[in-house]
């Protein structure tokens, strides 16, 4: 993809894009473009969850082994329900009272759900609402659930800074500019089913 922007994002006070600007990146994703944009400990590359050929642009970018799942983040808990097998009621609130936070979940999936995104043959999907509020807002702003994997070709240091993402994937993806978190650590990935601590 030869496009190449960056908004300015902040963590602490994200600012909202422009309507145009809006539309730019909504266009991009719908066309299968990849984003990078801060998370909690480094920037996240991300793209629309639902678009296969986004997938296997992202994979083939990060040069990431295709059984692999990827994690998908949301502004809310709500956001991230469609691509869920039917959480009960007293679930999602125990979900909503943890999140935002640097825990991701392994839950249940839709069988609908890509293998790409998921991992083949897996039947849970990590997702994640992330304590980061830019990207929340960046969900919220396109108003859709991102793909969320480190920001770094596989081997490589994971990207903390705009000007890192611009070194290892120039023009091939769009960059939202801005402040990563102080996390030290990627989040910590916990099975949904049996409380069991992955990473």
């Amino acid at each position: 993809m030869r496009f190449q922007t960056a908004f300015g994002f902040d963590m602490r006070f994200p600012r909202i894009l422009s309507a145009a600007a809006q539309r730019k990146l909504k266009a991009h994703l719908q066309r299968g473009g990849l984003v990078a944009y801060p998370t909690e400990s480094c920037y996240g590359l991300g793209c629309l969850p639902e678009r296969p050929a986004a997938l296997k642009r992202l994979i083939r970018l990060k040069k990431r082994p295709q059984y692999k799942g990827l994690i998908v983040i949301g502004d809310d808990t709500g956001r991230l329900l469609p691509l869920l097998e039917t959480l009960p009621p007293e679930r999602q609130a125990e979900l909503a009272a943890i999140w935002p936070a640097p825990k991701t979940f392994l839950l249940r999936v839709r069988p609908s759900v890509s293998p790409l995104l998921r991992g083949k043959g897996r039947s849970k999907l990590a997702v994640r609402v992330p304590a980061h509020s830019g990207a929340r807002r960046l969900c919220r702003m396109l108003d859709t659930p991102l793909v969320s994997t480190s920001c770094n070709r596989a081997g490589k240091r994971v990207c903390k800074t705009e000007r890192e993402v611009r070194r290892q994937f120039g023009r091939q993806v769009w960059v939202v500019g801005g402040q990563i978190g102080k996390q030290k650590t990627p989040s910590q990935i916990i099975d949904g089913d049996t409380g069991l601590r992955l990473r």
